[in-house]
């Protein structure tokens, strides 16, 4: 077979997700072998895209193969993914698959959404590799990678791939009610904005539409708060995230273009936190994904933990599922309360006023609640990987440090492993059981009963 391998590394041959293509290239001699370093080559791309086309067409094979950043693929395998969409490729038939290296920090949602694209090229779809940053320096990493290429070619040889199937997409509300000062919010008349607090909304002009803008106009117009409206679209942004951990040492970016300072101050001080964007593949437009990507400088640490977040959205929101798991895991993940998102599947007007009344409410009150499982199985990654990298992240250890992150170890909970022994002791004697008139659920509950009737 001819066999792409579309490194969207921005690392190019440096990239540790591309020895694991090359270390099966090498177990698998019988192929024709080309690789396109889109995601280091993705400027020049832009300008010509005709020797990337050449090589898509020619291929029987396309294997995706890139790190994960924040939840996906990094931005330049997102731009690269644009120009394919763009250029007049027909791929209809051709199989695709891909290799990512990670750490296991949401694998999913980035296989998900490259898969989509792939579907929405017309190529039929294996499943994916999705290796630990470290598992080709092992045996059973190597031995994984292999058996995951050899059932790749097993599932090409007898036609076995997903296919898309197209579903029905319902038609969108394009129409917003203009909004003036005049209108109330909750009953009262909104003349003066109050500067009290200070809420940000993100745009991005390259990427946005008429309803999406008249959306934003209403929120802007209903917020009782000031709301700075920054766009995105409009940053001189150098490049995506190189993954070049300058930053993990020092704090600050190696780009000079002053993207970290402007999110510092510009962004990240607010009460509340707006993104709003146009669903572009599947996910928030490559100029969004940048600005995700950059905000590595930062690290692991969660610097707008407790800001509520809200999201106003243009596209069919209801037939991305994955989308919207990224949307909800980032805020959990971040500690932040999801405010919740509008977007323009049936009534954006109605949807822009009660997301403007849940904002409002959850800054006043400071809503925060409890972690589920994005935040909690999310953290604990991390904090293993800080913990582990603590000698080249420094400024990730100082904030684990400083916030108690690493709180979460359960071999420091020594108290409650010592309750919980002492109360498998008790269970276990039956006379004891007995005497007290006890069973394990009461023995349990218990405590909560206390905290209730003493409350009372």
């Amino acid at each position: 077979m001819e066999i792409l391998i579309i490194n969207g590394s921005p690392s190019g041959d440096d990239s540790v997700t591309l020895q694991t293509a090359l270390y099966i290239q090498k177990h698998f001699p019988n192929h024709n072998y080309k690789i396109l370093n889109a995601g280091a080559k993705i400027k020049a791309l832009e300008k010509d895209f005709s020797s990337a086309k050449e090589m898509l067409e020619n291929a029987n094979l396309i294997l995706f193969c890139y790190p994960i950043y924040t939840f996906l693929a990094p931005s330049q395998l997102h731009a690269f993914i644009r120009l394919m969409k763009t250029s007049g490729l027909n791929l209809t038939g051709k199989i695709a698959s891909q290799i990512t290296t990670s750490k296991h920090f949401f694998d999913i949602t980035a296989h998900a959404c490259i898969k989509e694209n792939c579907f929405d090229m017309g190529l039929n779809y294996i499943e994916g590799l999705s290796a630990d940053m470290t598992d080709l320096l092992s045996k059973e990493g190597q031995k994984q990678a292999l058996s995951y290429f050899s059932h790749l070619l097993w599932c090409c040889e007898n036609n076995i791939f997903e296919k898309h199937i197209p579903i029905e997409r319902p038609p969108l509300c394009l129409d917003v009610e203009k909004s003036t000062c005049d209108e109330s919010f909750n009953g009262t008349p909104v003349v003066e904005k109050s500067s009290s607090k200070d809420v940000v909304l993100l745009k991005d002009s390259t990427n946005t539409n008429q309803t999406l803008e008249a959306m934003i106009e209403r929120f802007c117009t209903k917020m009782p708060y000031c709301v700075r409206v920054i766009d995105i679209g409009s940053f001189p942004f150098k490049g995506g995230c190189l993954g070049c951990l300058n930053c993990a040492t020092s704090g600050k970016c190696i780009y000079t273009d002053g993207f970290d300072t402007f999110l510092r101050e510009k962004i990240q001080k607010t009460d509340s936190l707006v993104i709003a964007f146009n669903i572009q593949d599947h996910a928030f437009g490559v100029r969004f994904k940048i600005y995700d990507d950059r905000q590595f400088c930062n690290g692991h640490r969660m610097v707008t933990s407790g800001i509520p977040i809200s999201y106003i959205v243009t596209g069919n929101l209801a037939l991305e599922p994955n989308l919207r798991q990224v949307i909800e895991a980032r805020a959990q993940v971040n500690r932040s309360y999801l405010a919740g998102i509008a977007t323009n599947q049936d009534s954006p007007s109605l949807e822009i006023d009660n997301l403007v009344k849940n904002t409002v409410y959850a800054i006043e009150n400071k809503v925060q609640l409890p972690s589920n499982f994005y935040e909690a199985g999310g953290v604990r990654i991390f904090r293993d990987l800080i913990y582990n990298m603590r000698g080249l992240m420094k400024e990730d250890h100082k904030y684990y440090k400083k916030t108690g992150l690493y709180d979460t170890f359960p071999q420091k909970h020594k108290m409650d492993r010592f309750k919980v022994r002492l109360l498998g002791l008790f269970v276990r004697n039956k006379k004891l059981m007995k005497k007290a008139n006890m069973t394990l659920v009461k023995g349990m509950v218990m405590p909560y009963k206390k905290i209730v009737s003493d409350n009372e």
